[in-house]
């Protein structure tokens, strides 16, 4: 089993339940510089005596003539952080699965969580598929969907995502280890592999309507580096929000006071409310703020 993060944790405990010999758990070291908001595979691995492996390349010949030596019947790969090649997937007998986070084939690819809430989406999910050399493209096992609302952040769908992925595998187990399960391909639609994110890309422009704002917001919200944009002379970094229920009049996007917040009127005359947020300095006193920018708001971008 190759596996990282919370849904790494709930489908290996998933496949122990299930009755199923783990001889040997891979995963990756943590990074120093990331914050480790999720659970440690490594050591629930420890916490089950379970064979424990943490390479720095998964994909070398010795690697996987080691993986070959287990005989073992299946390959898991469960949020692991590298693609797998060919001589890892051919060493389990009866196949190689992933679990993916979202409703394949919708947002294959990197970050799908991310995507899906950026992209306004309503709903996500887990999807258990075959590996074969092209990414997230192999026959469907099972798939489970969750709602996005309209104000959930990140980490709130990532926490919906990791009990469907545990509820798939768990339905999905007794079909596989009997031979019988389901297994249909999978429709490769165009436009829908996304990439890797980073920290530039949570950049605002002021001019977008204030639910895309809103999207890109909570789709980077604190775990995650966050969504930010220059006001005056210094950078804000905007942590929650949520679309006001008022408009005003189209024009040039502001940061003014009301009713004792902070708001955006944005371009389109749409308005966001302004929840948490901070500058270099830390958080933000934004009621205090809202009162001096009632009678002077900030224009921006």
């Amino acid at each position: 089993m190759f596996a990282y993060h919370d849904v790494g944790v709930r489908c290996l405990k998933a496949l122990l339940s299930g009755g199923v010999e783990v001889p040997l758990v891979v995963t990756v070291a943590d990074d120093p510089r990331e914050r480790q908001w999720f659970a440690s595979v490594a050591a629930t691995a420890r916490d089950y005596g379970l064979p424990l492996a943490m390479p720095d390349d998964p994909n070398t010949e010795q690697f996987a003539a080691e993986l070959a030596a287990l005989e073992a019947d299946f390959l898991f790969s469960f949020y692991y952080r590298a693609m797998l090649g060919a001589p890892v997937l051919a060493s389990a007998g009866r196949g190689a699965l992933n679990m993916h986070g979202s409703l394949l084939p919708k947002y294959r690819g990197r970050a799908p969580v991310n995507w899906a809430i950026l992209n306004g989406e309503r709903e996500s999910g887990a999807t258990l598929h075959y590996m074969v050399a092209r990414a997230d493209a192999g026959d469907i096992v099972d798939q489970q969907a969750v709602p996005i609302l309209a104000d959930d952040d990140a980490r709130e769908v990532y926490a919906k995502v990791t009990a469907a992925a545990e509820m798939v595998l768990v339905r999905s187990l007794p079909g596989l280890l009997a031979g019988d399960g389901p297994r249909r391909p999978q429709p490769l639609v165009a436009g829908q592999y996304f990439g890797r994110r980073g920290p530039e890309d949570g950049r605002i422009d002021w001019h977008w309507p204030a639910r895309r704002i809103h999207d890109l917001v909570r789709a980077v919200a604190p775990p995650f580096p966050g969504a930010f944009g220059e006001i005056g002379a210094e950078r804000w970094w905007l942590h929650r929000t949520r679309v006001a229920g008022h408009t005003l009049a189209p024009g040039q996007p502001r940061l003014l006071g009301r009713a004792g917040e902070c708001q955006i009127a944005c371009a389109d005359g749409s308005v966001l409310r302004v929840l948490e947020a901070a500058n270099a300095a830390g958080p933000l006193d934004l009621k205090h703020l809202a009162g001096a920018l009632e009678a002077r708001p900030v224009p921006l971008g």
